[in-house]
C-alpha cells in the first residue's frame, strides 16, 4: 500500500502534500464556529479610525502652507506679466483714436501740436518784451500809452468791433440735403480757434466769444439769433498752415459734414478780410475796480 506500479515497471511512491500553514480557511473547512467569528471581526475594517486617520493627513497636508522657494519665483513672475497686460490693454484703449490713422496723418497732427506750442511761446516771450520795454524804457508813459493802444486794437478784434485781416482761410460748406445743423457748425469754430484762429466770421456774422448757434424749425442755423443762408461761408484770420490741418484731420469737421453727404471746401489766401462788426456795448453794472 501507498505504491503505484506503472506499465514500465517503475515504481514511485505517491505522497500526500504537505500542509501549507497560514493559508486561511473558511466555513465549512473545518474550523470550529469560534475561529470563525474571530476571523470575521478580524477583517472587518476599522472605518471610525481609518477615516480619522485620512482627514488628519489632510488637515496636515494643507495647513501650515508650505511655501517653497520656486512657487514664489512663479507667483511673482505671473504678477509682472498680468501688470504688464493691464497696461498693455490700457495703452491700446487710449490710442484706439489714432489707430486707424495713416501716417501722414499722424504726422499732421504732431505738427499742428507743435505749431501750438510754438504760438504760446511766442505770446510768452511777446509778453515778456512788454514788460522789459517797460522796464527799460525812459519814458514809461509814453510806451505804456502805446501798448495800451495796441492791446486796445487787438481786443477789438477779438470783440468783433473792428475790422481785421491778414493772412488765413475760407471754409464754405454746402448742404444740399439740409443736413447740417447747429453743432456741427460750432465744432468747426471750435476747431479753428484751437489752431490759432483770431477772427471768424460765418457769411454776415462776426463770431465772438459769447456766440451761439441754433437750428431753426426750417433746417437751417441761426447765428446769434440770425438766419444764415446756405452756403456757410467761414472767413477765417490765422496761420493757415495750421488751420486747414485742424480742419482735415482724421474724424474731424471735413469728415463729419462730409458723412452728412455736404461738400466741403478749404481755400488758402494771403489776405482775408474780415469786416463784420459787432457794435460795442457799454456794460450797464459792471466798472473798472480802478476808477
Amino acid at each position: 500500500m501507498g505504491t503505484d506500479e506503472t506499465p514500465g515497471g517503475d515504481s514511485r511512491s505517491r505522497e500526500l502534500p504537505a500542509e501549507v500553514h497560514g493559508v486561511p480557511t473558511g466555513p465549512g473547512d473545518g474550523a470550529s464556529p469560534e475561529q470563525d467569528e474571530q476571523h470575521e471581526r478580524h477583517d472587518e475594517p476599522q472605518d471610525g479610525q481609518a477615516s480619522l486617520s485620512g482627514r488628519q493627513r489632510l488637515a496636515e497636508g494643507l495647513w501650515p502652507p508650505r511655501v517653497t522657494r520656486p512657487q514664489l519665483i512663479v507667483a511673482l513672475l505671473l504678477f509682472v506679466l498680468g501688470l504688464g497686460l493691464a497696461i498693455q490693454v490700457r495703452s491700446n484703449n487710449d490710442s484706439s483714436a489714432l489707430r486707424g490713422a495713416r501716417q501722414e496723418d499722424l504726422v499732421r497732427i504732431l505738427d499742428e501740436l507743435d505749431d501750438r506750442t510754438q504760438r504760446l511761446e511766442g505770446e510768452k516771450q511777446r509778453l515778456e518784451d512788454q514788460r522789459t520795454g517797460l522796464e527799460n524804457s525812459s519814458d514809461q508813459a509814453e510806451e505804456a500809452r502805446k501798448q495800451t493802444a495796441e492791446k486796445e486794437r487787438q481786443l477789438g478784434i477779438l470783440a468783433g468791433t473792428v475790422a481785421a485781416q491778414g493772412p488765413g482761410i475760407t471754409l464754405t460748406i454746402d448742404d444740399k440735403k439740409g443736413s447740417v445743423e447747429a453743432d456741427m457748425l460750432l465744432d468747426a469754430i471750435q476747431e479753428l480757434r484751437a489752431a490759432g484762429a483770431e477772427a471768424i466770421q460765418i457769411n454776415d456774422v462776426r463770431v465772438v466769444a459769447n456766440t451761439y448757434l441754433s437750428d431753426t424749425d426750417s433746417g437751417g442755423v441761426r447765428v446769434d439769433g440770425r438766419k444764415v443762408g446756405k452756403p456757410y461761408r467761414f472767413k477765417v484770420i490765422g496761420k493757415p498752415q495750421d488751420l486747414e490741418p485742424a480742419l482735415n484731420i482724421p474724424g474731424g469737421v471735413v469728415q463729419t459734414l462730409e458723412k452728412e453727404q455736404a461738400t466741403v471746401t478749404v481755400t488758402r489766401a494771403e489776405k482775408i478780410v474780415v469786416d463784420a462788426l459787432r457794435p460795442a456795448k457799454r456794460p450797464d453794472y459792471a466798472r473798472s475796480s480802478s476808477q
